[in-house]
């Protein structure tokens, strides 16, 4: 098995598009959380389930958050106008997936695909982040790979003789470089980053200046990140 991991699309059908081009034929697309909170949420998420069973999903914390009853870290006023422009159907759909999965990926091994960590789908790290506060959530893993997203960041660590690879984000990246950030994974784990045109983004409604120019710095969101990090 080849792996295409996919996590944080954020509703961003251009980078979805540009990404699926790049992903060979053969591979698996794991679609790590977060597929929706974005400009078009049922564009992006209807994309990927037309691949039918090439798709593995787990869930992020936005999309159990679409569910009126959950609590979490998604901003009111995005997680509302997200709600509005998905079906009950749709809803359902992403509330129920699970929370984490696990695949033998050819020439990898073992893999523990979360969104944020094993523990649950909104603590934060990052790839500096001391490893005693990070080690007591991934305690019980019994993998030695581990993929998150959540952070939108890439990266790849040790904890506790585990591998963690954060795969980034495919729609809403806070690397440096402009583009969609992913990971794929047979016979090695390797870091991609593909271009994209992000025309028509911006005249979404959706709620945030993310799509209209108030991108953040990588620097600005590991400052704010790093201040809300688990342990911290």
């Amino acid at each position: 098995m080849l792996v295409a991991a996919l996590y944080d699309v954020h509703g961003n059908p251009p980078a979805l598009d540009a990404v699926l081009a790049e992903v060979p034929e053969e591979a698996t697309i794991l679609v790590g959380g977060d597929v929706a909170a974005g400009p078009y949420p049922a564009e992006a998420l209807e994309r990927l389930r037309a691949l039918g069973e090439r798709v593995k999903w787990i869930r992020g914390n936005a999309d159990r958050e679409l569910d009126p009853l959950e609590q979490g870290l998604a901003p009111p006023d995005v997680i509302g106008w997200v709600r509005d422009q998905l079906s009950d159907e749709q809803i359902a759909f992403l509330h129920g997936l699970p929370e984490r999965l696990e695949l033998e990926v050819d020439g990898v091994g073992r893999v523990l695909f979360c969104h944020a960590t094993p523990q649950n789908d909104m603590d934060i790290f990052l790839e500096g982040t001391p490893e005693e506060r990070v080690a007591p959530s991934f305690a019980d893993v019994e993998a030695g790979i581990v993929v998150v997203g959540h952070t939108h960041m890439q990266f790849s660590r040790e904890i506790g003789g585990i591998r963690v690879v954060n795969a980034g984000s495919v729609g809403m990246a806070y690397d440096d470089e402009p583009g969609a950030y992913w990971l794929a994974l047979g016979p090695g784990i390797e870091h991609r980053r593909t271009p994209y045109d992000p025309a028509g983004l911006e005249t979404s409604p959706f709620p945030g200046d993310y799509f209209r120019g108030g991108r953040p710095t990588k620097a600005e969101v590991t400052e704010l990140f790093g201040a809300n990090a688990v342990g911290a």
